[in-house]
């Protein structure tokens, strides 16, 4: 008892000091009036009032009984959830409210503008749907290798973009991204032949600049030469001649020709098969062409001595490199957006038959070429990955996704989704596979799409080109290299 009527008192002097301005231990102003209070109804003067002196003569008279008449027991406090003010509860609802409004204001601001992109912007394609087959497992002769990695590099950082090879003896040609045609000789390089004139800096530039793709060596040390926009070409490179043999204004069974691609040529220079890739797209809307999948495209055939062109194949979807066989019997064509290769065949028992030589391919081809086996190397201008993923695979069943995609992203940066990778794949003469080589990372021969890469064999070296098919202008392509691998079995 003793030792609470001495806490009272300090505390009661705690209390007046502090509100004297006398100094003292700090108590907290709310705690020292409700103690204030509470001693006040316990210690006041005999009038009714409290003072402090009185207040402390009680105190000290106090008795052990009086006091503990006087204290009050103190109960715990329970706090619940009923137990909680007004004001908290309110103060939790509205801070809920503002993050919501908050969020929803957010979601709102993006989606807006994508629906209206959505609604308001036109696709620049009308894609019909496709349905592939499961890629072949990446197992046995596409088993993945680094093979590729060991090739060789050529004329590095003199080359902008280049795309097919041919060869006279020992010299080689290539067409490049700047519209020329140039010699490889001696480890330089010479140009030899321009279809086009003016800039070649942006993409806009290459109808006017020229693009010349498709390559291959006559009969008479002259080169045929295949421009994506300008038409059918026979040059002299001895003598820097160009011939114009069939203008690409030339309007074929009605149609024109948007996209000359690649040609091939019989040992005699009299027939050329060559492909128009569209009928409505530019080679510098490739991509667009490959997503929308539109069958407009057309194996041709050329005749250098009565200047006739004939329509061989129709309804051709994205129609690309095209290869005689040894025998000359036949003509094979890549149909890269089906991921397959077709067959014409041009003399025999079969002559204006067809058929498809090889489907479902692991990747999507490019270009094609002979083998020293009697067989064709085939380039994959994009893998089709299993086990694994391939967004062109994902995409071609989904029409809408395409649209909506080509709506909000330009070409460019699609393209930037699909992973490095270069392949290169040697085919039977019936089409089967005989071996393949990877390079994974693509870090030798960049094969991601829009690289393509060309193979020609000449003597024991496999030639390579790791170009560029966005490489319409050089401000956004690197020099590229050319490439020699030893196919050594």
């Amino acid at each position: 008892m003793a030792r609470w009527l001495g806490l009272a008192r300090k505390n009661l002097a705690a209390t007046t000091s502090r509100e004297a301005g006398r100094g003292g231990p700090y108590v907290c102003p709310a705690r020292a009036r409700a103690r204030r209070r509470s001693l006040g109804r316990h210690f006041r003067a005999p009038g009714g009032r409290w003072s402090e002196r009185g207040a402390d003569r009680r105190l000290r008279t106090m008795t052990e009984a009086d006091g503990l008449r006087q204290r009050r027991p103190l109960r715990p406090q329970v706090v619940t959830d009923d137990n909680r003010t007004p004001e908290a509860k309110g103060g939790s609802s509205f801070s809920g409210r503002v993050f919501r409004a908050t969020f929803l204001m957010l979601a709102a601001f993006l989606t807006i503008p994508l629906l209206g992109a959505l609604v308001l912007l036109d696709s620049p394609i009308d894609p019909e749907p496709l349905s592939f087959k499961e890629p072949p497992l990446f197992l046995g002769v596409l088993q993945p290798n680094t093979k590729l990695q060991q090739a060789e590099r050529l004329f590095e950082n003199q080359l902008v973009g280049p795309e097919s090879i041919a060869n006279i003896g020992d010299v080689m040609f290539t067409g490049t991204a700047d519209g020329r045609v140039v010699k490889l000789e001696n480890g330089e390089v010479e140009t030899v032949a321009r279809f086009g004139s003016g800039p070649c800096k942006t993409r806009d530039d290459e109808p006017a600049c020229g693009r010349p793709l498709g390559i291959r060596a006559g009969p008479n040390g002259t080169l045929f030469v295949v421009d994506a926009y300008k038409g059918l070409f026979e040059v002299n490179p001895w003598k820097r001649e160009v011939k114009l043999l069939l203008s690409s204004e030339t309007p074929i069974e009605g149609r024109k020709m948007s996209f000359l691609n690649d040609l091939t040529v019989t040992r005699d220079g009299r027939k050329i098969y060559f492909t128009d890739s569209s009928s409505k797209w530019q080679r510098r809307d490739y991509l667009l062409l490959l997503m929308e999948g539109t069958d407009d495209g057309r194996l041709l055939e050329y005749d250098t001595q009565t200047k006739e062109v004939k329509v061989l194949l129709d309804h051709l979807r994205f129609p690309n490199g095209v290869q005689l066989s040894p025998a000359e019997d036949f003509v094979l064509v890549v149909e890269l957006a089906m991921v397959r290769i077709r067959r014409f065949y041009v003399s025999g028992l079969m002559k204006g038959g067809a058929d498809v030589f090889v489907e479902n391919l692991p990747g999507f081809p490019d270009n094609i070429r002979a083998s020293s086996s009697g067989g064709y190397w085939v380039s994959m201008a994009a893998i089709r990955a299993n086990p694994g993923f391939s967004m062109l695979d994902f995409l071609s069943e989904r029409p809408f996704l395409k649209k909506v995609i080509f709506k909000l992203f330009s070409q460019e940066t699609v393209m930037k989704f699909v992973p490095r990778y270069s392949l290169v794949l040697e085919l039977s003469d019936s089409g089967t596979f005989l071996r393949s080589l990877h390079d994974p990372e693509g870090q030798r021969v960049r094969s991601v799409f829009p690289c393509v890469v060309r193979a020609v064999l000449l003597g024991s070296c496999l030639h390579l080109l790791g170009a560029s098919a966005m490489a319409s202008h050089t401000d956004s392509v690197h020099m590229t290299p050319l490439f020699c691998f030893q196919p050594a079995r």
